[in-house]
């Protein structure tokens, strides 16, 4: 396994991400962890009013390590460092809150989103949903240098990996890679699901592809709703054009299955877990590649 780092604006990034490699991709699939990276540059915590902890709660915690299994069996996984709270690569480059910030944010920023309205656009206001991240406001510039030094090179980089996937391969799928809370429900069925799927409602893979993980998943054990309440974000629908051979799902853990999230520690489960995301991806990644050719052709 080879790893590639990607340059970081602060000291305690460096690199800001990783790709970790197979000496040789034998699939044509990409794995992304964009919200498990734990490096919290330490004048981002003294601007912050929460403590260590809290701070965490919008991490992706541990999902890097559970796909780390992908990368023996031949496919690459590109996992960032910085965190969520630092900076959001799963939304649009300016997706800003003026309220966040002293000086007037570029006309083009994105200022009207409803993830903006929800503390949680590419620089995050809040963490869990209700807390407040910052003491003061922060300056334009501030939010630009995020932006510039690990946003774009983050984005640059996955570009490149997929390109390079559907080069060798023909096609290329991106599973992107997240965790939620324990608390979540089904607006429908109001269960708690283990597993979300996201394929952006059939537009950023084949349904035939969300329905095997859906099936896969559910045959050893797992509950999974698909799109509820979670249907993918920036980096699923602007990736996925399967018309184009180029497929995007978004898979969503319950934290319950794997950890303590009070004490942001490793559960007992945690383990067996991984185990079953590794058999998962061997079996989905089995796929012949007729039937993605075939998907790409009736996409058009």
């Amino acid at each position: 396994m080879r790893i590639i780092t990607g340059f970081g604006a602060e000291p305690v990034f460096e690199p800001a991400f990783e790709i970790l490699a197979p000496a040789d991709q034998r699939l044509p699939f990409v794995f992304n962890s964009p919200h498990s990276g734990v490096c919290y540059p330490q004048s981002f915590l003294d601007a912050s009013r929460l403590d260590r902890l809290t701070i965490r709660k919008s991490e992706d915690a541990f999902v890097d390590e559970l796909f780390a299994g992908v990368v023996p069996i031949g496919a690459p996984l590109l996992r960032a460092r910085f965190p969520r709270a630092y900076l959001d690569v799963n939304r649009e480059p300016y997706e800003l809150d003026p309220k966040m910030f002293e000086g007037r944010l570029p006309a083009y920023a994105n200022v009207r989103s409803l993830r903006v309205a929800g503390g949680l656009g590419t620089i995050a206001r809040v963490v869990s949903e209700t807390q407040e991240i910052y003491a003061r406001r922060l300056t334009v510039e501030e939010g630009m240098a995020r932006i510039e030094a690990i946003y774009k090179p983050y984005h640059s980089t996955l570009r490149r990996l997929l390109a390079q996937t559907h080069v060798a391969f023909g096609y290329a799928v991106l599973i992107d890679c997240h965790s939620m809370p324990s608390t979540v429900r089904c607006q429908t069925s109001g269960i708690r699901p283990d597993f979300i799927l996201g394929d952006r409602y059939g537009t950023s893979c084949p349904i035939e592809l969300t329905d095997m993980a859906a099936d896969l998943l559910r045959s050893k054990g797992y509950t999974v709703s698909r799109n509820k309440p979670y249907a993918g974000g920036f980096i699923t629908e602007h990736y996925g054009r399967p018309a184009k051979g180029l497929h995007a799902l978004q898979v969503e853990i319950n934290r319950g299955l794997y950890m303590d999230e009070e004490t942001h520690e490793r559960g007992a489960d945690f383990v067996r877990v991984a185990a079953d995301l590794m058999d998962f991806v061997r079996e989905l990644t089995a796929m012949p590649d007729s039937a993605f050719s075939a998907w790409s052709i009736a996409a058009e």
